[in-house]
This record gives structure tokens, C-alpha cells and sequence, in this order.
């Protein structure tokens, strides 16, 4: 396994050290490995902690965008600067579990034989530890996108994925695009498959996304996203070859 694993941060001082603790626990039988931070403009300990980090974790890079520019933006950074061609995303908060990565990597890996467009497994939080506001409003919004979009996706706000990176630089990037990866994906010709994860309770901090932003931001996005699919081209191609 050669892996990047990309973690979108912003103000998440004190679930910096335990995260990256657990994502070295969980990579112990890497063949090759990275963790890349991307710090979006954090104005807490946040950058304090990652410097401290790179004293001692010699897999950790970390990059700083010096204002806020949106966790999709900061998962772009991340993914661009990756060396390796398979990617893990895990949000910054400790609520997804590392350990699940090598288990999803293997799963891609495994089912890709049988379908080698699979481009993407997508974890899928089947238990939530999260207020009752947020699950109805998120089992609302995934309801109604994946009925709009067709993209047969439970839980596609879950951070922890796993892809090619190749594949997710060549999607059409806008803000707040990580909330409809599956659905790009799809249009662009690929396949994803979700994935049971373990979900853990926020140990510090409070989320940095509210309800109405994300509903605001979602109503607006989804029609742009529709726009996209009834737009998208998949031509059947073939080169000619003289005989």
C-alpha cells in the first residue's frame, strides 16, 4: 500500500497530535506513506500543533493556506501535492476512525478487479454520534441528493474516503464539491462503492460548519451539480489502428 493521506484542518487545536497518533498506528503495515495537514487559515494553536508535530512524526507534511478558502479547497491542496497515486481523506475532528483506512483500501482494491472503472469507496457513518438535529437534517439532505442525483450513496458528508488521485484531479473542481464527490465521479465515467465505517464522538472543539450554512451552500450546489450531469459527455472511443 502506497497511500496520501490528505486531513483538511481549521481552528481543530487539540485533536491535532492524538489524530496524527492514530493515523500512524493504523499505517503500520504501509508499504509507503505520507500525512499531509492542510492548515485552512487556522486562527487557534492549529499551526502551533502541526510544527510541533513535524519534530516527531517524519510522514507528517503540512501545508498552510494563509486565509480560509473551504475544506473542499483544502482537500484539493492536499491531493495535489500528494505523491503516491492512492488517496485517504479523513476529517480533522478524530469523529473517523484510521483504522478503517487499510480495510477500504483493500476493498478498492479487491472489488476494482471485478470493475475496473471503481474509482472511489466512500465511507458510509451507518452509526452516528452526533446530535439529533444533525442526523435528521443530514439523513434529510442525503435523501433528497441522492434521489436528485442519482448517486446511490448513503453518506456522502462522510470525510473518510479513499481514490485515485489521478481520478479526483481530472473531477471539475468548485467549492463545496467534497459534498458531491460521488456523484462527479459517476459523471465522470466512474463507479462508487460505500463502505460501513466506525464514527467516534468529537473529542474537542465544536463543529466549524453550521446547519443553515450548509443548507444555503447545499440547495445552491446541488443545482449546480445537476447542471453538470445533464451537460456531461461520455463518448465510447476506440483508436484505429492500420491492419
Amino acid at each position: 500500500m502506497k497511500i496520501s493521506i490528505v486531513v483538511p484542518v481549521h481552528n481543530e487545536a487539540g485533536n491535532i497530535l492524538p489524530l496524527i497518533e492514530e493515523i500512524e498506528s493504523a499505517m503500520t503495515q504501509a508499504e509507503a506513506y505520507e500525512i499531509i495537514y492542510v492548515d485552512d487559515g487556522s486562527r487557534d494553536r492549529t499551526e502551533t500543533e502541526l510544527k510541533e508535530a513535524m519534530r516527531h512524526y517524519k510522514a507528517l507534511r503540512v501545508i498552510r493556506h494563509r486565509q480560509s478558502c473551504g475544506q473542499s479547497t483544502a482537500v484539493r491542496t492536499g491531493v495535489k501535492a500528494a505523491v503516491y497515486p492512492w488517496i485517504a481523506t479523513l476529517d480533522g475532528d478524530g469523529q473517523n476512525d484510521p483504522a478503517d483506512i487499510p480495510r477500504l483500501y483493500e476493498t478498492l482494491l479487491e472489488k476494482s478487479r471485478n470493475n475496473a472503472d471503481l474509482w472511489m469507496i466512500a465511507g458510509w457513518r451507518n452509526k452516528r454520534y452526533d446530535s439529533k438535529w444533525r442526523l435528521f437534517s443530514s439523513k434529510f439532505a442525503n435523501a433528497v441528493r441522492s434521489t436528485l442525483l442519482g448517486d446511490n450513496t448513503p453518506d456522502t458528508g462522510c470525510g473518510l474516503k479513499v481514490f485515485a488521485r489521478e481520478k479526483f484531479l481530472e473531477l471539475p473542481y468548485f467549492d463545496h464539491m467534497h459534498r458531491f464527490l460521488p456523484a462527479l465521479v459517476i459523471r465522470a465515467g466512474g463507479a462508487v462503492v460505500s463502505e460501513p465505517v466506525n464514527h467516534r464522538p468529537r473529542g474537542v472543539g465544536v463543529s466549524n460548519y453550521g446547519t443553515l450554512d450548509r443548507l444555503w451552500a447545499g440547495i445552491t450546489d446541488l443545482l449546480g451539480v445537476i447542471w453538470l450531469q445533464k451537460r456531461a459527455k461520455l463518448p465510447e472511443t476506440h483508436e484505429i489502428e492500420l491492419g
